[in-house]
């Protein structure tokens, strides 16, 4: 049996980090190629970020900005701040399991194809003054 269990989680409640975030795990879309569109958005105030988003014509765009949209209605929602005041504080895409494919090839050989998938995480903040 665990034992102090009500206190190692009210502790761990104190000390988690209080600011807004959405996450998006198992998106089918490379991390490699997320990185190109979150290094765009990376400590831009949120509505900048949304407007950049919104017109970047890559493929991780619509996804990272749905992610983006879910972390400034989460401050909105559960934390009452101001959309007006919030900016990207950390914005990253880590690799996520790859899904492992094969192709036939001449003389009945095979080669791989690794299809990866990417986990984005999106975290706001609030300016200061």
């Amino acid at each position: 049996m665990a034992t102090r269990s009500k206190e190692k989680t009210a502790a761990r409640r104190n000390g988690a980090d209080k600011r807004p975030q959405a996450h998006a795990k198992y998106v089918r879309i490379s991390p490699r190629k997320v990185k190109i569109v979150i290094d765009l958005i990376r400590g831009k105030s949120a509505e900048e970020a949304q407007a950049i988003l919104r017109f970047t014509p890559k493929a991780a765009a619509p996804v990272v900005l749905k992610v983006l949209n879910s972390a400034i209605a989460n401050a909105e929602n559960n934390l009452e701040m101001n959309k007006k005041d919030l900016y990207v504080a950390e914005v990253f895409a880590n690799p996520g399991p790859t899904l492992k494919r094969y192709i036939a090839r001449s003389r009945g050989s095979a080669s791989p194809i690794l299809k990866r998938t990417s986990h984005i995480s999106v975290v706001l903040d609030q300016k200061e003054g």
